[in-house]
């Protein structure tokens, strides 16, 4: 039978035993809308899951191996990519033997899982990626693919963020799904709080970081009891901050921002290096607050933040700067080569390179790489490139700072 007709069948199975199961049936809809979700696993019972009994899950560890492997290897892109995340879907044994043959977006260059947007991108050739911003919903929309034109319908959703004005700070609260931004659910990913000037940004993720030396503190944040369960306390990490100098001058030029990744080290950019590689997510809601206590009313809960690593013990973290642009004597501009991927001026354009010291062992070749490349093509519509050791969702906050308000960097 071919593959086509393999994945058509294991389909087929999945929607009829969707009928008896919730969660089964809403993995179905997900995988519908092109998203890259799979099917939570079944908790277990007496009564085993109908799914379980097909024949499809009895097959021989060879075959099945062989079949998932060449599946992976011809859907190198999406909408067809889905057929993998299809494959994790169809029972435990098969989403065993699919994490094990699916690569890391650093090894392979493909997005297939969620926990790939946590994942540094490739060394190589960057993941092109596209944002749109809808100004009446102060959302924006983060796609894989070149842009909108050439992409079309088939482009792949992969984050989404919703921009919340405070009183003294402006909140993007970051979701894997387009209408859901609460902070308790299992779709958020992290979020990215600005100052009142909006010259410094910090990121926060929803899962610890990789390595426990480079965790520095969780946020302190406010929730309301009916937003989340009692008994279970989203926590945030502080992973990366973001500052934009100040221009008092007022001169001329693109804004100059410098970037700490705090849950990446430098020496992941040096030769031989390597950058934390999360492989799944992390059920860290209940982790520091075992037991937290039931009251009435209603009044917030704050967060206290966690104790910092021992400087002893702590890794110097990378720093990006944004590389510096050539002022045009023929076009009277500041200019950067973005090689195509960015055609409107604008201030929100950058490029960021490593920021390396003299003892550091960081080549000089390493220090002229561009890691990540924002820049506006159209109306409301921004590339966004990324490579090694950046992941999908870090680079996607650098970028969501790049829309804030910032009178006094300008």
């Amino acid at each position: 039978m071919p593959l086509r007709g393999i994945i058509r069948e294991m389909s087929e199975i999945r929607e009829g035993s969707g009928n008896s199961s919730r969660k089964v049936r809403e993995g179905v809809q997900m995988r519908h809308l092109g998203k890259s979700h799979i099917v939570p696993e079944q908790p277990s019972s007496s009564s085993p899951v109908p799914i379980e009994q097909s024949r499809w899950a009895n097959l021989p560890p060879e075959l099945l191996l062989d079949i998932i492997q060449r599946v992976e290897a011809s859907e190198t892109s999406w909408p067809s990519r889905r057929d993998v995340v299809t494959c994790a879907s169809v029972c435990r044994s098969w989403r065993i033997v699919t994490k094990e043959v699916v690569r890391t977006p650093e090894q392979c260059g493909w997005i297939t899982f969620p926990i790939s947007l946590k994942q540094p991108g490739p060394r190589d050739t960057p993941i092109q990626c596209f944002i749109k911003r809808e100004r009446a919903t102060s959302t924006f929309r983060l796609y894989l693919g070149l842009s909108p034109a050439l992409s079309g319908n088939l482009s792949k959703l992969l984050l989404t963020a919703k921009r919340i004005r405070r009183a003294m700070s402006t909140d993007f609260i970051v979701s894997l799904v387009p209408d859901d931004f609460s902070r308790a659910s299992n779709h958020y990913i992290g979020k990215l709080r600005s100052n009142f000037l909006g010259t410094k940004f910090s990121i926060y993720d929803s899962q610890p970081p990789h390595d426990p030396k480079l965790r520095t503190s969780r946020s302190k944040r406010r929730i309301h009891l009916k937003q989340v369960s009692p008994s279970k306390t989203p926590t945030n990490y502080k992973v990366a901050a973001v500052a934009y100098e100040l221009n008092v001058l007022r001169t001329r030029g693109p804004r100059r921002m410098r970037c700490t990744m705090h849950s990446i080290p430098v020496a992941a950019v040096e030769e031989g290096g390597t950058a934390p590689t999360p492989t799944e997510f992390k059920d860290c809601i209940n982790e520091h607050h075992p037991s937290t206590p039931i009251c009435k009313g209603k009044k917030p809960i704050t967060e206290s933040p966690t104790e910092s690593p021992d400087p002893q013990e702590s890794i110097a973290p990378l720093v990006l700067k944004n590389k510096a642009p050539r002022w045009h004597e023929q076009l009277q501009c500041w200019c950067l080569n973005f090689k195509g991927r960015v055609t409107v001026a604008s201030v929100k354009n950058f490029q960021l390179v490593a920021a390396a010291e003299t003892s550091q062992n960081v080549s000089a070749a390493e220090q002229e790489r561009v890691i990540l490349q924002f820049g506006k093509i159209g109306k409301d519509i921004f590339t966004m490139d990324y490579r090694y050791p950046l992941s999908a969702f870090q680079a996607f906050a650098i970028c969501l700072s790049s829309f804030d308000t910032k009178p006094a960097c300008e």
